[in-house]
């Protein structure tokens, strides 16, 4: 497997385009991605790991003590960060775990940094378990992925491990009621000899119709900018992703191109 994995439970913080000053949470194991996904273009790599393993997870009160002692660390440093962001190693949503991190979480930077913002990034195909639901809908900033317009164009290049089609994730993410953001990497390039590229006008139009009804309050665009997996992927140009975020912002949902 390519690709670069977060080598610590709790890392940063780093200074975000999108969330100023994050300090980032990695609940997946720091030798092995764990993902319900196998996008194209992850920077962790593909995902698996070797046959007859399977990865360990850290512990909640191991998190929340490593939370705690960075927290503590910052504080002492007077540094101040504006997010603290679920991320690292694949979809954070598949810690067992998960709501009872977020309580945690919240416990803490109540503790310490009341005004940083509690931000995960989700791939969304957990939203059909009651309790990573409810956990989310407790953050400050839900960003849920939506790559494609069209269920094709899904699995070339997000490849969920779990069968789910794109239907069933736009269903889950309308049950938001627009308490999310929404978060799209476009790109184009050559995987097995097939085309993939999301950035095509009947492509864009389609993802545009699911925004319609997702009515995120906001919408995220971005390009590839870190290695792949693949290397005859392209980087889409700042001026394309903003011509498709201006159809976003005509519909009167906010976009930004980062």
């Amino acid at each position: 497997m390519s690709g670069s994995l977060f080598d610590e439970i709790i890392f940063g913080p780093v200074k975000s385009r999108r969330f100023g000053i994050s300090l980032g949470i990695n609940l997946l194991p720091l030798t092995s991605k764990l993902c319900s996904f196998d996008c194209i273009y992850c920077e962790c790599g593909l995902t698996g790991h070797e046959k007859g393993s399977k990865p360990g997870l850290y512990k909640l009160e191991q998190i929340l003590t490593a939370l705690e002692s960075r927290l503590q660390g910052l504080k002492s440093n007077n540094v101040i960060p504006d997010a603290i962001t679920f991320a690292g190693n694949g979809e954070p949503t598949m810690h067992p775990d998960f709501e009872s991190i977020i309580d945690g979480v919240i416990v803490l930077r109540d503790k310490y940094f009341p005004n940083a913002q509690i931000t995960v990034l989700s791939n969304a195909t957990l939203l059909n378990r009651a309790k990573v639901k409810d956990a989310l809908l407790k953050a400050d900033n839900n960003v849920l992925k939506l790559d494609a317009g069209t269920n094709e164009t899904f699995q070339a290049i997000n490849r969920p491990v779990n069968h789910i089609s794109l239907e069933e994730v736009v269903d889950r993410l309308v049950e938001f009621e627009g308490n999310l953001i929404i978060q799209t990497l476009f790109l184009r390039g050559m995987i097995a000899e097939k085309a993939v590229d999301n950035t095509v006008p009947e492509e864009v139009a389609a993802w545009l119709k699911l925004l319609v009804r997702i009515k995120p309050k906001n919408v995220m665009l971005y390009p590839i900018d870190r290695l792949t997996p693949y290397a005859t992927l392209e980087k889409v140009s700042q001026e394309e992703l903003q011509s498709i975020a201006d159809q976003v912002i005509a519909l009167g949902i906010p976009a930004q191109v980062f």
